[in-house]
């Protein structure tokens, strides 16, 4: 079994918090994840979350122009520099304050940082070079009085305008000149929210959180002798030549600002929450605290468009360099949308669950995953592109676990609201609800593989329910624990049904049989969960005291337990009063699951690990960390002393009613509410795992976490097995024997012995037609499961079809002996097989349907023409006194 997962995307998750942005060619957006960067291809329809982590939650990201450099900044002010393309990490830097803005001027020379009341300019650091000090302060600028909230730099980056809490703006220069002095924006009524260099640096706008847009453009001045006498607009210090010079250089710093219209959005009951500005079609962008955004044409403040997109406050909106689409994130929704303003449609429309993700499955061909929420809410998302493509809302309470069917397109459902509901992957809808005689809570589910019955375990009636999926019908009610029933799960031959509960038991019941007894098998401690192998042959049994008990299933007897209580164990949390050592309280694990194959256990609990296991060894592989944000409780393993008094721990994520607006610092929940509205609890999230799965290819497993849904896939490219190397086995010895010596077998093995993708796809693809059933008899069985794994990866990402086609038939028409005796082994391969021929027999279906309609479409305009061809030539005909019939 292959232990060398990694990190692949993050998805349920869209947006938290901070701000988001285009890339410079305005194809992707990107939006900060928790202390993750996730990117959204809006063109390629796909998403991807950056390797790197930040210490906390992201406050603030800024892009460079050239696309190559991402700065990150978290909310104690810890700035990461990161290669964007390679997502790694350059450099470290801490700014020892709070950050609400960072901003690269538009050569990408130096970025701006809000620095309190003050602004720092740096120099960008080159992701060319590694350098021992990389960050050179250019300058610190002051006169502000309160915090800075925002900067603007101009087209030429030789300015920039800051904004502040002290209701100001102030103008700056990035070198010193001659006799310059800050100018200052003065006459707003509230915060100073951004302000905006027109494209012909002439005019300035501001605008605050009362709804004001104040547009500054050059006064004329007046003279110190006559005060008739009107100056020019430039105040420059030197009439000199060098000084005129200077002075046209630099119009836009010794121009007289003052203020010549004043505008107002008039939108009662609200504040403005977030701006931009798109300079080159002056389109003004105002995102407010109602839900309603607005575009305006300055500087006449034409009103372009208004939409409201959800009642909740929208916390960032930024524009394409295009202008075409603009980008909005709302933070309590956690929302995120890309809106096309000229058409009036949706690019990109996505939002995870409202509060924690309770449970996930992944779909019999891997290519799906469903996730349930404490929302009520029912989510599918694709693996691959990562995007959630329909949500189900028909439950009222929580959903507390989710099943695909073994066979055909159906999901179900079972929630705290005391319904069990079907719905169909083909039409997207809920056609079945299964409901129990008297009100209960479901907290478990079971599907039969062939589909036909599902079970639910009650949560307080300790019953377990069973259902016919055809006729909606209550088949049987299960009786025998004395506790709640928190897993079930059917055979995968379907015969049996095993229920673990907290009455410390495991149950299997023969459901088809005719006898209802069942002896009870007798755990350790309460159960929180368990799985069956995929042989059927043996079940894995969670219990609360933090072991792995493993239950022959022919003898109903436990053969052998995993201790896991010192692999599971967490950090320590802020109000706990033991170390992580001695708690006990993150300690077990809450979720099994078996790998594709049966020879690990993946296991997951109230903890910020993840661990796999080796099911006959009884050794931990490999353990991971899911999560490394210490803005959730339960990270650090020891609590830092200097956040410690006299009544117990400070809580760093308090504002003590500091928020910025009203809304923000009212709190009307009950005392003690762990659950409810996330924008308003006044507690630490905790680092955790609520669910754990595998794919059925065997290739990636996913975590529903406090963070969101984790998928992470096996790196394939880091597989490199120096066996039967030898000196001669180069590159350019392979490409020798593909080119000149058009030894294709030989080369191809030689490149699948280096292990290298690149020059395997090389040879892959020169390989004639009419050599792949020659070459697929003598390819050494040794080599297979690696060919057939490329093969899969080349499905995904070439568009040579029907070559990848020819060479599955041929290499399945070769070894078809092989392939059955290890079974086993290949299996994972197979499924992936599996799934890449369904997702393009789907791609072609709906192709074909897309042709069907236009050339049915086509057909109807011709005879449209031909009618009315026809009936002008036989009204020419009777006028002339012709009576033909067409």
């Amino acid at each position: 079994m292959k232990s060398n997962f990694t990190f692949q995307n993050l998805c349920g998750t869209v947006y938290r918090q901070g701000n988001v942005l285009f890339t410079p060619d305005g194809n992707s957006v990107l939006s900060p994840v928790g202390n993750r960067v996730s990117v959204f291809d809006l063109v390629n329809n796909k998403s991807r979350t950056l390797p790197f982590e930040n210490r906390k939650n992201i406050a603030t990201i800024a892009l460079s122009p050239d696309g190559n450099v991402l700065m990150s900044i978290d909310e104690d002010g810890r700035a990461l520099l990161v290669h964007f393309r390679k997502g790694t990490v350059l450099h470290h830097i801490s700014f020892k304050s709070k950050v609400h803005h960072v901003s690269f001027s538009p050569d990408g020379k130096y970025i701006a940082v809000t620095h309190g009341h003050k602004i720092q300019i740096w120099k960008t650091p080159s992701h060319l070079v590694r350098e021992f000090a990389p960050f050179e302060l250019h300058r610190e600028y002051t006169g502000h009085h309160d915090d800075v909230v925002s900067v603007c730099w101009s087209k030429t980056s030789r300015y920039f305008v800051s904004t502040s809490r002290d209701m100001t703006a102030r103008m700056y220069t990035l070198n010193p000149l001659e006799g310059f002095k800050p100018k200052q924006f003065a006459g707003h009524r509230d915060v100073v929210i951004n302000a905006f260099f027109s494209d012909d640096e002439k005019t300035i706008y501001t605008v605050s959180r009362d709804g004001a847009v104040f547009c500054w453009s050059a006064k004329r001045g007046v003279s110190e002798d006559d005060s008739d006498v009107e100056m020019d607009i430039l105040d420059a210090p030197s009439t000199s030549a060098s000084g005129a010079n200077l002075a046209l250089e630099h119009t836009v710093a010794y121009t007289r600002w003052g203020v010549s219209n004043r505008h107002f959005f008039n939108q009662p009951g609200t504040k403005v929450v977030c701006s931009t500005f798109h300079p080159k079609t002056s389109l003004l962008i105002v995102g407010f605290s109602t839900g309603v955004f607005g575009l305006w044409e300055m500087p006449s403040f034409t009103s372009v468009h208004t939409l409201s997109i959800s009642n909740e406050k929208i916390s960032s909106v930024a524009v394409s360099a295009s202008g075409e689409w603009l980008a909005f994130g709302a933070a309590k929704l956690g929302q995120l949308l890309v809106w096309e303003w000229q058409s009036e449609s949706y690019v990109l429309k996505q939002q995870g669950h409202y509060y924690d993700m309770n449970t996930i499955s992944f779909s019999p061909d891997g290519q799906n995953i469903a996730t349930g929420g404490e929302d009520g809410k029912v989510k599918l998302w694709n693996a691959s592109s990562g995007f959630c493509f329909v949500t189900f809302p028909e439950h009222t309470a929580s959903v507390s676990t989710v099943e695909f069917a073994k066979q055909g397109q159906v999901l179900f459902t079972a929630s705290l609201d005391g319904t069990v509901r079907a719905y169909d992957m083909v039409r997207y809808r809920n056609f079945r609800t299964f409901t129990s005689p008297t009100p209960v809570q479901f907290s478990s589910l079971a599907v039969d593989p062939s589909g036909d019955v599902v079970c639910a375990g009650s949560q307080d009636s300790f019953e377990i329910y069973m259902w016919s999926v055809q006729t909606g019908k209550l088949l049987d009610i299960l009786t025998g624990h004395e506790a709640p029933v928190c897993g079930l799960s059917f055979s995968p031959s379907g015969d049996q049904l095993a229920s673990a509960s907290w009455d410390r038991s495991i149950r299997l019941w023969s459901v088809f049989g005719r006898s209802r007894s069942t002896e009870p098998i007798t755990l350790s401690s309460e159960a929180t969960a368990l799985a069956f192998r995929p042989d059927g042959k043996e079940i894995c049994a969670s219990t609360l005291d933090g072991q792995l008990s493993f239950i022959d299933v022919e003898e109903g007897q436990i053969k052998s337990v995993i201790e896991g209580r010192r692999d599971i164990s967490g950090g320590r949390k802020v109000d706990d009063r033991l170390t992580a050592a001695n708690n006990a309280a993150s300690k077990y694990f809450n979720s099994v699951t078996y790998t594709a194959d049966g020879s690990c256990i993946l296991a997951g609990g109230s903890s910020k690990y993840v661990i796999i296991y080796d099911r006959q060894e009884g050794v931990m592989i490999k353990k991971f960390q899911i999560s490394e944000n210490l803005s959730l409780d339960g990270t650090l393993e020891m609590l830092d002393s200097r956040k410690l008094n006299e009544a117990g721990p400070i809580n760093d994520n308090e504002d003590d009613g500091n928020g910025s607006d009203l809304e923000d610092r009212l709190d009307k929940t009950l005392p003690g509410a762990s659950k409810g509205d996330l924008s308003k609890r006044r507690y630490k999230k905790e680092v955790k795992t609520s669910c754990v799965r595998f794919s059925s290819t065997g290739k990636s497993w996913a975590a529903s976490s406090t963070e969101g849904l984790l998928i992470y896939t096996l790196d394939q490219e880091t597989n490199f097995d120096p066996f039967d190397l030898s000196l001669d086995l180069t590159p350019e010895n392979i490409l020798l024997k593909l080119n000149k010596e058009k030894d294709f077998l030989i080369a191809l093995i030689m490149s699948l012995r280096l292990s290298e993708k690149q020059l395997i796809q090389r040879v892959y693809e020169n390989i004639p037609i009419s050599q792949i059933k020659l070459l697929s008899k003598q390819l050494p069985s040794i080599y297979l499961i690696q060919f057939l794994n490329f093969i899969n990866d080349h499905f995904e990402n070439s568009p040579h079809i029907e070559f990848d086609l020819l060479w599955t038939a041929s290499i399945l028409t070769s070894h078809g002996k092989f392939i059955r005796q290890n079974k086993n082994q290949l299996a994972s391969t197979l499924r992936g097989l599996i799934k890449c021929l369904m997702n393009l027999e789907g791609s072609v279906a709906r192709l074909s349907d897309q042709n069907t309609f236009s050339l049915d479409y086509i057909l109807s305009q011709i005879d449209r023409n031909e009618k009315d061809n026809g009936g002008a030539i036989q009204n020419g005909l009777s006028d002339l006194g012709i009576e033909i019939d067409i």
